[in-house]
């Protein structure tokens, strides 16, 4: 049998097709977050270290932002988050030529960044194309008050050397500290750091830097020994090579010449560090059985149920980050210069605690804390909680934007 089709009826059917394709997206937007607001997709660029010197860092940075994503979900005045993760290798080239790809394809927020170096060259960049900028777990302290469009999520290095400094008082390092690093940004910042807090308290300082991923670490652990130093502040951020570097310090028995003062690393650095440091304790940027608020509770309950794990070092670096996105959108739309004022001033609770975004330079207050390494089960090293240090007794001098 042979059907025609009459001009009316192809209208009908197209017609109807066209009613069922808008009754599906209005479904779909609905289905994305409750009616046409809430389904407003914002592209982010996570760019960040899932592989390189700096790999195990980026895997608790990703891990975090995920957790904070989920716990964000929903609150962000009607926008949602479309993330894209970008791998920099820890390089800064590849890094750079990410960010430049993504603000031309028309990204107005990058974040992730762990590496120190990195940051300090994507922040102008941010600045120049008019984006949004949260830099993840690069410590160095030049990254605060580098513009306006640079925040960052994590803490910077003045903060981990003034946790130090409540550790240490002077009688206990004596007159003469040699910071202990790799030759990077991170390692420069370091040195820069200890000499503006521990060289005002009238003690000498030095470095002994380490190009950035060398295999062997001997011959920099023997000058540390012979520098007949006092302490050593050792400011190690490269994962790979963070172990025999520990033991190299521990087979040329520099715990036994001088005092180290340091920050607990990763979780994996336990075993490593802890025969080195039996009684010191520690600065610590972050541990999980520390700080006792109802974020904190969701993310270690996120990282039990998702990745059968316990959050690290820097996992709240990117939980942190999701939260800041979250209320940039909430509160600024999709308008660069409004999502800044959103987050300036900006108080909040995060995994840590409280943390407050100062205005005048971007610097991230938040608490630190204090601990010790101890012997756990079967011979390994687990965390004995000190103190909680308050974000007031850890603030940087205020950095004025360039």
């Amino acid at each position: 049998m042979t059907h025609r089709w009459t001009r009316s009826a192809l209208l009908l059917a197209g017609l109807a097709l066209a009613a069922a394709a808008l009754a599906s997206a209005a479904a779909a937007r609905v289905e994305a977050g409750g009616g046409a607001s809430a389904g407003k997709s914002v592209a982010v660029a996570f760019i960040y270290p899932k592989t390189g010197g700096l790999a195990a860092f980026g895997q608790e940075e990703y891990d975090g932002f995920q957790a904070g994503l989920a716990y964000t979900k929903g609150k962000c005045g009607g926008y949602t988050i479309n993330p894209t993760y970008i791998d920099d290798a820890t390089d800064p080239a590849t890094a750079i030529n990410a960010f430049k790809n993504e603000v031309g394809q028309g990204v107005k927020i990058v974040a992730g960044t762990g590496s120190s170096g990195i940051a300090l060259q994507l922040g102008p960049l941010a600045a120049q194309n008019n984006v949004l900028y949260i830099s993840g777990a690069a410590a160095a302290d030049a990254i605060t008050g580098l513009n306006r469009n640079t925040f960052r999520a994590g803490r910077q290095t003045l903060q981990d050397v003034l946790d130090a400094a409540n550790i240490f008082p002077p009688k206990s390092t004596g007159k003469k500290i040699v910071v202990f690093a790799e030759d990077t940004a991170f390692g420069a910042g370091n040195v820069a750091a200890v000499q503006a807090i521990f060289g005002a308290r009238g003690q000498t300082v030095s470095k002994i830097l380490s190009p950035f991923g060398a295999a062997d670490l001997t011959p920099y652990a023997q000058q540390l020994k012979n520098s007949n130093a006092d302490a050593a502040f050792v400011a190690w951020a490269n994962t790979t090579n963070a172990a025999a570097m520990w033991q190299s310090l521990q087979q040329q028995g520099v715990s036994k010449q001088m005092t180290i003062v340091t920050g607990l690393a990763n979780r994996a650095s336990y075993d490593a560090i802890g025969p080195l440091v039996q009684g010191v304790t520690l600065l610590s940027h972050y541990v999980y059985q520390a700080p006792k608020n109802p974020v904190n509770t969701y993310l270690v309950k996120w990282m039990a149920k998702n990745r059968k794990s316990v959050p690290d070092l820097f996992t709240p670096d990117g939980f942190v980050t999701a939260q800041m996105i979250c209320r940039a959108l909430a509160k600024g739309g999709t308008d660069t210069s409004k999502q800044i004022s959103a987050l300036e001033g900006w108080q909040f609770t995060a995994p840590k605690g409280r943390q407050y975004i100062r205005a005048a330079d971007h610097a991230m207050l938040q608490p630190m804390f204090q601990v010790q390494l101890v012997p756990g089960n079967g011979g390994h090293y687990v965390v004995k909680v000190v103190k909680t240090v308050s974000p007031g007794n850890v603030q940087p001098p205020v950095t004025p934007f360039k």
